[in-house]
């Protein structure tokens, strides 16, 4: 049974539409992803799970509970982090921890046993004393991943808990929901990282309000049409224009420090270098394989043209 269904789910502010009839389901024990750039509705959809906000047409449950007509059956079985971790500065580590068990009205002899857990995986346990204002941010967000967790969440609902934070404090928390997933909790995280889509066992790719596919990682990488090139010029305008200009090229998009590019059939490409070269460019190209930028490119090109 699914512990996450959102059922045709909408919101609306005024004429804007954060949420336009999105679908899709959370199994139990997974961790699913919500992937998209900021403002395509990950943050309103995860408001709208955790009973913080009403949707405007469709049906949100958790735990077979509908969140819009009872909110408040879930509050004590799931967890929820803002992104960023909203929490009193002029607190330490151990206060705002205790604070939040007991909101959640946990007894002292389980939250003791519970923090000590959540102190020791996270790596906090030497900074209980520190006011959280004087923390790092990716510090601070393992502190708000605690203070989510200390009445011990069912399921688990973070938004954007990366965004802003170093590579290797990144890799500690995904090592941390690892071991929450090791425990049994079912975690639902929205990022605009699309590599961490590779640590989820499914995405759903956020565009515009829409959901436009809901997939495994791996199985989202044969969703690229074509074959895939990657380009380095000094002039990668130039390049772009030419690229977009030729009908062998289904996608071309500026990609780091290249640009990405696909064609129908690899045969073309000498057609393609002979157009590159007549408009003076120096360049090289050499086929990859999709990442998952690519492929969120391309199928979110293809979702708006249909």
């Amino acid at each position: 049974m699914p512990v996450v269904v959102a059922e045709n789910l909408s919101r609306h502010f005024g004429p804007v539409k954060a949420l336009d009839e999105i679908s899709f389901s959370v199994e139990e024990g997974e961790i699913f992803g919500l992937m998209g750039p900021d403002g395509a509705g990950k943050t309103t959809c995860l408001r709208i799970l955790c009973g913080l906000m009403q949707p405007t047409r469709g049906r949100a449950l958790v735990l077979g509970c509908d969140v819009g007509q009872d909110p408040e059956a879930i509050r004590d079985r799931v967890g929820y982090m803002a992104q960023p971790a909203k929490l009193y500065e002029d607190l330490t580590v151990r206060e705002n921890i205790e604070l939040y068990a007991d909101l959640y009205h946990v007894p002292r002899h389980r939250y003791e046993q519970r923090m000590k857990r959540l102190l020791d995986f996270s790596g906090l346990a030497s900074f209980t004393g520190r006011l959280f204002r004087n923390l790092s941010g990716g510090m601070k967000q393992k502190v708000g991943l605690s203070c989510a967790l200390i009445h011990t969440p069912k399921v688990l609902f973070l938004d954007e808990p990366t965004n802003g934070v170093d590579p290797v404090s990144r890799r500690d928390f995904w090592k941390i929901l690892y071991e929450l997933h090791r425990e049994g909790v079912s975690i639902v995280v929205a990022s605009t990282y699309l590599d961490e889509a590779d640590r989820c066992h499914r995405v759903a790719l956020f565009d515009h309000g829409a959901v436009r596919l809901v997939m495994e990682p791996l199985t989202l990488r044969s969703q690229v049409k074509g074959h895939l090139f990657d380009l380095r010029t000094s002039e990668r305008r130039n390049a772009l224009r030419t690229l977009k200009g030729s009908r062998s090229v289904i996608q071309a998009s500026l990609f780091g420090a290249g640009i990405h590019f696909s064609l129908t059939d690899a045969a073309d490409l000498p057609e393609l270098q002979k157009a590159l070269a007549s408009s003076g460019l120096t360049f090289d190209i050499r086929p990859i394989e999709p990442s998952l930028e690519d492929v969120y490119l391309a199928l979110v090109k293809e979702g708006r043209q249909t």
